[in-house]
């Protein structure tokens, strides 16, 4: 299942959801919230992984974990770029996030985390 919300795309699987935000957004607490209500929509009270696949250029506003880390469902969250930009963002991303946080070359090695990360649950 695949959830538009304009700014980024929503991809559904059992245990994790893969996001692709759109070229130039910026995310801010507003659309982190859509995000989140979708999610837990979709996932109810599911531990899942928030696996975030950034082909494109985008912009986040740290402030957002603060939120984010009190999703009690929210078992990890994976960033997946080749962008050493990218790459270097999502370390200081994870500075802010109170859950387990990876950051990956490839979507293969992030979904094996996913799912590793919710056998533990």
């Amino acid at each position: 299942m695949i959830k538009d919300l304009g700014f980024c795309k929503i991809r559904f699987y059992n245990n994790y959801a893969i996001c692709n935000v759109n070229e130039g957004e910026t995310i801010c607490v507003d659309k982190c919230d859509q995000q989140t209500k979708t999610i837990l929509n979709h996932f109810k009270n599911k531990p899942f992984v928030y696996i975030t696949h950034r082909v494109n250029s985008y912009a986040v506003d740290p402030i957002i974990y603060k939120d984010t880390s009190n999703v009690k469902s929210l078992a990890g969250f994976a960033v997946v770029s080749g962008n050493i930009i990218a790459r270097q963002a999502a370390q200081v991303e994870k500075l802010f996030l109170k859950k387990p946080f990876e950051i990956f070359n490839d979507l293969e090695h992030a979904i094996l985390w996913a799912n590793s990360i919710i056998k533990k649950n």
